[in-house]
C-alpha cells in the first residue's frame, strides 16, 4: 500500500510539474475584445481554452479596431486580437508585420466579412432565376414599397454607416430609380432590423442592405445578391464609398479580410500548441451567426456564448486543440 501511495504521489507530482511548466511557459496573456458580438464571444472562447486547456493566465482587455491594431503594430500589446478586420488599417498592419511586431495567424472567419444587398431565402428558393442586383431591379413589382405600391423598395441603413453610403451609390450606379425603385431610409440600426424582421415574419418579399456575420442573419435565412460585376478597387475607393461622388459605376462589394493578429513577442514565448490552436480556431459565418442569434434571444454575454458553444459543439472545437487540452476544457465546463 505504501508503494502504491508513493507511486500515486509521484504521478500526481509529475503531472503537477508539467501543468506548472505549461502555465509558466504560457504566462500572462492579454486578449482584445472588440465592441461587437462576434468579437466578444471569440475573445471569451480564447480565454477559456487558453486558461483551461493550456495553463495560461489570460485576461480580456476591451478595445476597438483602430486603437487595438495600432497598439499591437507599434507596441506589441495586447498579445492577441482574435477578430481583426485588417482592411480598415492596411498600412498599419503592413508596417507592424514588416517591422516584426505582429503576425497573422489564420482566420477566425475564413468566409470574411460580407456586406451587400440581401433577399429572404424563401423568395430566392421560389425564384432561382433572380441571383444578382440587375436581376432584382427588373422586378420592382415583386418588392412593393409599403407606402407606394407602384415602386419597389430597398431598405438602407442609417446615416453615418459606410454600408449606407455604398448602398446609395450602387442605387445610383445601377439606375435603380429609373427602373422603378425607391431607397428607404430606415433611420437607425434598430429601424433596419425592425423593417427586416417585420417583413420576414409576414413572409413578405424585400431587398435590404445588411452584412454577415450577424445575429439577425442567424435568425432569418437570407441570400446575398451578387452585383454581377467584379470588384474594381480603384473605382470603389474613388466613388462607391464617397457620398459626394456624382458618377458612381456598378461595382462588386469586396469581402473584408478578417484574421487573428498575434504580437510577435507573445508568439515566441508560448509553446507551439498554443499557436497551433490560434491558427486552427475558425468558424463559418453561419455557425457564428447562429450562436449570436442564441445570445441575442437569451440576452447572453460573450462569456455565456463561449460556454454555450463549447458545450454544444465539441465536434467542431475539439479539432482545434490537442486531445489533452480538449479533456481539460471539457472538465472545466
Amino acid at each position: 500500500m505504501k508503494k502504491l501511495l508513493a507511486s500515486t504521489c509521484l504521478v500526481f507530482g509529475v503531472l503537477a510539474g508539467v501543468s506548472a511548466a505549461n502555465a509558466a511557459e504560457c504566462g500572462n496573456v492579454t486578449i482584445a475584445s472588440m465592441n461587437w458580438q462576434s468579437a466578444e464571444v471569440i475573445s471569451n472562447l480564447d480565454k477559456i481554452v487558453l486558461n483551461a486547456g493550456y495553463g495560461c493566465n489570460a485576461e480580456i482587455t476591451i478595445g476597438d479596431t483602430v486603437p487595438t491594431i495600432t497598439s499591437m503594430a507599434e507596441k506589441g500589446q495586447p498579445d492577441i486580437a482574435p477578430e481583426a478586420w485588417i482592411d480598415l488599417l492596411p498600412e498599419v498592419v503592413k508596417k507592424g508585420t514588416e517591422e516584426g511586431r505582429i503576425i497573422k495567424v489564420g482566420s477566425p472567419l475564413p468566409d470574411g466579412g460580407v456586406q451587400g444587398w440581401w433577399i429572404p431565402k424563401y423568395f430566392a428558393d421560389t425564384h432561382p432565376d433572380i441571383k444578382t442586383i440587375p436581376d432584382v431591379l427588373k422586378h420592382p413589382e415583386l418588392f412593393p414599397d409599403p407606402e407606394d405600391k407602384s415602386k419597389g423598395a430597398i431598405f438602407n441603413g442609417p446615416q453615418g454607416w459606410g454600408g449606407t453610403v455604398v448602398t446609395s451609390q450602387l442605387f445610383k450606379a445601377f439606375d435603380a430609380e429609373k427602373a422603378g425603385w425607391k431607397l428607404v431610409d430606415t433611420g437607425s440600426a434598430a429601424g433596419l432590423d425592425g423593417s427586416i424582421a417585420k417583413a420576414y415574419e409576414r413572409k413578405q418579399n424585400f431587398v435590404t442592405y445588411y452584412w454577415a456575420p450577424t445575429a439577425l442573419l442567424g435568425k432569418y435565412q437570407m441570400v446575398r445578391l451578387q452585383e454581377g460585376v467584379d470588384n474594381d478597387p480603384a473605382e470603389w475607393k474613388r466613388c462607391n464609398t464617397v457620398e459626394a461622388c456624382t458618377d458612381p459605376k456598378p461595382n462588386g462589394w469586396p469581402v473584408d479580410t478578417i484574421v487573428t493578429l498575434v504580437a510577435k513577442p507573445f508568439s515566441e514565448k508560448v509553446g507551439p500548441e498554443v499557436m497551433d490552436y490560434l491558427g486552427k480556431r475558425s468558424w463559418s459565418n453561419a455557425t457564428i451567426a447562429e450562436l449570436m442569434a442564441w445570445m441575442t434571444d437569451n440576452q447572453a454575454s460573450g462569456e455565456d456564448g463561449a460556454k454555450h458553444f463549447l458545450k454544444e459543439n465539441a465536434d467542431i472545437w475539439t479539432k482545434w486543440v490537442s486531445p489533452e487540452a480538449a479533456e481539460k476544457v471539457k472538465a472545466a465546463l
